[in-house]
């Protein structure tokens, strides 16, 4: 998938997505194995006035081989700092698809 699509998805999901943003290159995650960049920031409805945010990074293939060791250890150094340190409402993940992203917003409810 790629990041039309993805962005796509995002903006045709009426009642779930209330506001997403593509992330510039500049903004970065500092982790012990280097920056890591994630690709989108998106706020879901939750109720009516809560939104719990959620912070992607889309990759073409979630098959863990295809990504480098270095990779793999920013994408965990990452995931670990927001999820750790950011309170329940906002979260770090790799996703393939927009239906990824839901299965993972699912698993936080």
């Amino acid at each position: 998938m790629g990041l039309r699509d993805f962005a796509r998805d995002l903006e045709s999901a009426e009642g779930k997505v209330a506001v997403y943003a593509k992330l510039p290159r500049s903004f970065k995650i500092p982790t012990p194995v280097g920056n890591c960049a994630p690709d989108w920031a998106i706020a879901f409805e939750k109720g009516s006035v809560r939104h719990v945010f959620f912070v992607a990074e889309t990759k073409g293939s979630m098959d863990s081989l295809e990504l480098r060791d270095i990779e793999r250890g920013k994408i965990e150094c990452a995931r670990k700092l927001f999820n750790e340190f950011s309170g329940e409402d906002v979260r770090y993940n790799v996703v393939h698809s927009y239906q990824d992203l839901l299965n993972v917003i699912q698993g936080m409810e």
